[in-house]
């Protein structure tokens, strides 16, 4: 079968059977892209890039650029089948988990802050290793994660819904969460992961301890985290949060103990790379008749 793509990159390579679109040569409002039957949304395009799908009659698959997909939820239809990224985000998304682990225990944003006003703060900080971190998430990106951490000294506490690859499930999360030092979380955003992270659960967390959010904004409850933030008790780090933009006036900006980066993990230069490679593959398959990889939501009938 013969298929229609259409992707950010109008120069993206297929395989004979293979009819590649992109903004260039069918912009997303314009007739042609209702032949498309394979649609990326443009990475970062939000609803936007979402919503040109509701003029594809002959879209099959629904090709999230990311490895979350709860967005894309709202557009499932009939026969309409949704792939995530899966892969494409591990690396990156791993290091900013790092990145901001490191930064706040060892003090980076206040160096920051420092720096203006040619402070030296001299003076011990806390060190990633020997912690026993916790990774609420056992997917491609927190077994990234996890790989990145293991030569770091530190004790891995994996969760997981399935209990995978040596994880506990997550009904025993309340057990260990009182034992962790850093609480990294990378899970999907589901209606049984909205406010995971709520007043009673952090408050499960032990004194001092750091809560890393790579995953999706609505898993922390964001009023419980404030109050915690400003009792002092324990820090955070989030590149995701309820609202986003981030209003300016929010009072997340001004908590203590908080760094904030814009929603940035899947963000950088390894994305492109990462999702052409990924392209091709699905590409591919489409060619040879085969279903592409990555199925996350059937096509299922009579929705």
């Amino acid at each position: 079968m013969n298929h229609v793509v259409w992707s950010q990159w109008d120069d993206v390579e297929a395989p004979s059977g293979i009819t590649v679109l992109g903004p260039a040569t069918a912009p997303l409002d314009s007739d042609a892209i209702k032949d498309v039957t394979f649609y990326v949304p443009t990475y970062m395009s939000g609803l936007a890039g979402l919503n040109p799908s509701l003029e594809m009659p002959n879209l099959e698959y629904l090709q999230m650029p990311n490895a979350g997909y709860d967005d894309a939820m709202a557009f499932r239809r009939e026969g309409l089948a949704i792939c995530n990224a899966r892969g494409v985000h591990d690396i990156s998304t791993s290091e900013l988990a790092l990145a901001l682990t490191l930064a706040s225990l060892r003090g980076v944003d206040d160096f920051v802050r420092a720096q203006p006003e040619g402070r030296w703060l001299q003076g011990p900080r806390p060190s990633l290793a020997y912690k026993k971190v916790g990774l609420v998430g056992f997917g491609s990106i927190g077994q990234t994660i996890a790989g990145m951490l293991t030569p770091l000294k530190v004790e891995l506490i994996p969760f997981s819904r399935s209990g995978r690859d040596g994880s506990y499930t997550m009904d025993r999360l309340d057990e260990f969460l009182p034992q962790c030092d850093v609480v990294i979380l990378i899970l999907p955003a589901t209606p049984e992961t909205h406010h995971l992270f709520n007043k009673e659960r952090l408050a499960l967390m032990k004194d001092g301890a750091l809560l890393v959010n790579v995953a999706r904004g609505a898993i922390v409850d964001t009023d419980a985290l404030l109050a915690e933030l400003h009792s002092g008790r324990i820090r955070a780090a989030l590149d995701v949060v309820e609202q986003e933009p981030l209003p300016s006036d929010h009072p997340l900006w001004q908590a203590p103990g908080l760094i904030i980066s814009p929603h940035v993990g899947g963000n950088s230069s390894a994305f492109e790379p990462g999702m052409r490679a990924l392209l091709a593959t699905q590409f591919d398959r489409l060619a040879a008749g085969t279903r592409p990889l990555n199925i996350v939501v059937e096509g299922k009938e009579n929705l």
